[in-house]
């Protein structure tokens, strides 16, 4: 497979290097432990919002520090948690003395080490809240998990969350927030072709020409069902039903409608899937009254995509509109 790439055993720390390189006007990186943190850092009286979690879901996470979204990220190497030390000394870093709260999607590594860097923080006096996110529909356990997979609501809980902290609300008003977004949300992806992760070489799974999986995981984990590929549409409405009566969203509800790319599908495929995905929201009733189009949470370039559907309240409407700025979402500024 090929790759643009120089070394595999690099990739991290190269991509970190342009990162730091393209936005030094929102960002600042620092290596050993690696983390990305806002270039205002700490922003006193500011609760902080960090996540993290493997590199290859560019631009999630280091993509959304910034204003109005993360204070501070944490990568991995590629499909790797990040440990202990970056996330504790992350919160150090990004620490405005009004505590700090942890978004985390439902990966065990994630789970595991992002609650042993909260103990360490609490240990030095620094009020930590965590969040887990969970909100795959496809299966209730995989590889890499106790319990549904977190995929595209943690991107809008990132957003929302960090508007909340950027308007003065205190950690627990957040976390609550951050709770409530999560039961609110619900997803299901699937996938065209496999991803490959560097050091690999070769692609992660095999799929023929003539499948796809429906219910795939951000790390290639297996989903719900392998079968002959089909048209779009009916892709999108085995995507959607089950996100729609999963939660279950009602007659009336105004939803955020998001379709994301895995990495590999182009954005005018992206709008056909969202046409579909649109119509049938319409047809259960509900009012699409924001949206979310593009590569937000991927796996390499994978082809495929993610939908998710958040219930919205007056509340998040709000939220969502206020501005952000980083390098992977920008808004209102």
């Amino acid at each position: 497979m090929k790759k643009l790439i120089n070394d595999p055993e690099h990739v991290v720390q190269e991509g970190l290097e342009g990162m730091a390189a393209a936005h030094p006007d929102l960002v600042k990186v620092h290596f050993d432990p690696n983390y990305v943190y806002r270039v205002d850092a700490p922003v006193e009286g500011k609760v902080a919002l960090i996540s993290g979690g493997g590199s290859g879901h560019e631009p999630m996470h280091g993509g959304f520090v910034g204003h109005g979204m993360l204070d501070a990220a944490c990568p991995g190497a590629v499909f790797t948690s990040p440990t202990p030390d970056q996330m504790l000394a992350a919160t150090k870093a990004v620490d405005g003395g009004s505590g700090v709260l942890y978004v985390v999607k439902n990966y065990t590594g994630d789970v595991m080490n992002f609650e042993m860097a909260a103990d360490l923080a609490r240990l030095e006096g620094i009020e930590v809240e965590s969040v887990v996110i969970d909100d795959d529909v496809a299966v209730q356990d995989s590889l890499y998990t106790a319990g549904r997979r977190g995929v595209g609501t943690t991107v809008l809980a990132e957003k929302l969350c960090g508007a909340a902290a950027e308007g003065g609300m205190s950690l627990s008003q957040v976390a609550g927030l951050c709770h409530k977004v999560n039961e609110w949300g619900r997803s299901m992806g699937m996938a065209l072709t496999s991803c490959t992760v560097p050091h690999a070489g070769k692609p992660t799974f095999d799929l023929p020409e003539d499948e796809m999986e429906i219910g795939i995981g951000i790390h290639g984990e297996p989903g719900r069902e392998r079968m002959k590929l089909k048209a779009a549409d009916e892709i999108v409405e085995m995507l959607i039903e089950p996100v729609i009566h999963d939660l279950p969203f009602k007659s009336g509800n105004e939803v955020l409608l998001f379709v994301n790319s895995m990495g590999g599908t182009p954005l005018i495929e992206l709008y056909i899937a969202y046409r579909k995905a649109h119509q049938i929201a319409e047809k259960h009733g509900l009012s699409v009254a924001r949206n979310l189009i593009g590569s937000y949470i991927t796996s390499l370039e994978m082809a495929g995509i993610s939908i998710t559907l958040l219930k919205l309240d007056s509340e998040l409407i709000r939220l969502w509109d206020t501005p952000v700025h980083t390098p992977g979402m920008r808004w209102g500024i």
